[in-house]
């Protein structure tokens, strides 16, 4: 497991092709896994405090996608 991107890092298409397939999934179980797999990911968002873009939580079939400040982070499963 590892961040592969962020939104902000790659065009329109490579996006779509990223979201296609997208599921939604629980907030809290992909910041355990996060807290877990990638501590340093977790502190350096800051995934302690309140995030009002927690329900806007992804799977796709090879990532998942975490929305926190407005930005979508693409992680590898």
């Amino acid at each position: 497991m590892y961040l592969e991107c962020s939104c902000c890092d790659i065009n329109q298409s490579q996006w779509n092709r990223l979201m296609k397939g997208r599921r939604k999934m629980s907030y809290r179980w992909l910041v355990a896994h996060i807290k877990k797999y990638l501590p340093e990911l977790y502190h350096s968002l800051g995934l302690q405090f309140y995030n009002p873009w927690e329900d806007q939580c992804y799977r796709t079939p090879s990532h998942y996608v975490l929305t926190h400040s407005a930005i979508e982070f693409f992680i590898h499963k």
